[in-house]
């Protein structure tokens, strides 16, 4: 069976070292720590009382198990950016990796430039200097996943993200790695109903994931969710805040599909 998350991480390390070659010797770059970033993406994605969850809708154009998830031509990652913030998108994720899933950094760059709504920067972070291009490209919010981190890696890149006045989702999958992300004192914490090993699916477990899931803290829902039913089910839970991606970007009109499934909680 092919360990999907392996593979990735592997090529995400070469990409790391590749672009720390090429910045050494660039001249070093100021970044002065932009706090409202962290406060917008946090205050985006909690919940309000009595009120559904927010969505973070996500920008990706393929997965590494199920291909094309949707044809990718000039302008339309914005195009489908901006669909989503007149949707009523709380937030909106940009996968910034593109040999496995139809993303760059660019792109996340040009949606930070065109929407309003805070912007997640998706894309299998392991080292700093990815922070630091995260931070150039305007995101506001930064995903780490636990499962790709050691136990001192975690809180040292939760750190940097912070300094720089972001905040990171912090993704989880099993019960032990939301305690890793509570200890590490994330603030938003994620929980990944696709097992990026194998990329199944189990809703199930993940509701009993996020559970677990402090009341202080925001719990985001990731993947799985494509009906109505699945948001309302979601939505009868924990969950400040759902990511919906496939589920939306295989729809001719992905904002539509927004509007149809936030009218349905």
């Amino acid at each position: 069976m092919t360990d999907f998350l392996s593979e990735i991480l592997a090529r995400k390390r070469r990409e790391n070292e590749r672009r720390r070659r090429h910045l050494a010797a660039a001249r070093s770059v100021e970044r002065p720590p932009q706090r409202e970033r962290a406060e917008r993406g946090i205050r985006a994605l909690r919940r309000t009382p009595g009120e559904a969850p927010s969505v973070l809708a996500e920008v990706k154009f393929r997965s590494p198990s199920a291909g094309e998830i949707r044809p990718r031509s000039a302008g339309e990652g914005v195009r489908v950016a901006l669909a989503y913030e007149r949707a009523g998108a709380a937030a909106v994720s940009v996968l910034a990796d593109g040999p496995g899933f139809g993303g760059s950094p660019l792109l996340v760059r040009r949606v930070a430039e065109a929407v309003r709504v805070p912007v997640l920067y998706k894309g299998f972070v392991l080292d700093p200097i990815q922070v630091d291009l995260a931070y150039d490209v305007g995101a506001s919010l930064v995903l780490l996943l636990v499962r790709a981190l050691g136990e001192a890696e975690l809180p040292a890149l939760i750190e940097r993200i912070r300094a720089f006045g972001m905040e990171p989702v912090v993704e989880a999958a099993s019960s032990v790695e939301v305690d890793r992300a509570v200890a590490a004192g994330s603030t938003i914490i994620g929980v990944n109903a696709r097992d990026l090993s194998t990329f199944r699916v189990d809703m199930g477990a993940a509701r009993e994931c996020i559970a677990r899931i402090p009341a202080g803290c925001v719990a985001v829902f990731m993947s799985g969710v494509r009906s109505a039913e699945d948001f309302r089910e979601v939505a009868s839970g924990r969950a400040d805040a759902v990511l919906i991606g496939e589920g939306l970007m295989r729809f001719e009109n992905p904002g539509v599909r927004l509007s149809e499934l936030l009218g349905a909680v």
